[in-house]
């Protein structure tokens, strides 16, 4: 039995556009796609999204060397344009490797957004390994910003 690491972690981003915009690329199945699939090898062999409270989330992939991987989200608490509460968990071959809570908060900054994503996580599979988990997590709202900026531009 592998020991359990805990934290709870906070990442901010300036988002280009208003909140309802910066909304919309987590609760539209086609715009969240754009920033979250990040993995072009990988095969889709499942893909679920009901962005209500009470929905589920869930997406499950094989990668290139053959290793089954998923995401399922619970939607907990949705307030459009503002708010995000969720719980997930992320397996790897068919072993959990993390469950968490998360809250999104969508506010007015500036000539954008500021977003607020905090975490709580318990992860199973190492403290050098969660890092790199958090370090995705933020990579990963980078190509969010690219995102919206693109939908911005009318660049698709």
């Amino acid at each position: 039995m592998s020991t359990v690491e805990h934290t709870t972690f906070t990442i901010e981003r300036d988002l280009p556009g208003s909140p309802r915009h910066a909304f919309r690329f987590w609760s539209e199945k086609a715009l969240k796609r754009r920033w979250t699939d990040c993995h072009p090898d990988w095969t889709v062999l499942d893909d679920r999204f009901d962005f209500t409270a009470g929905g589920e989330e869930a997406v499950r992939w094989r990668t290139a060397e053959g290793i089954e991987q998923t995401f399922t989200a619970r939607y907990l608490d949705i307030v459009s344009g503002h708010r995000i509460i969720y719980a997930f968990e992320m397996s790897s071959a068919g072993a959990r490797v993390s469950a968490s809570l998360a809250t999104v908060e969508f506010r007015p900054g500036g000539s954008g957004t500021r977003m607020l994503y905090t975490e709580q996580m318990a992860f199973l599979a190492g403290a050098e390994a969660m890092q790199m988990r958090i370090a995705g997590t933020g990579t990963g709202f980078d190509r969010l910003i690219d995102a919206i900026a693109m939908d911005i531009s009318g660049v698709h």
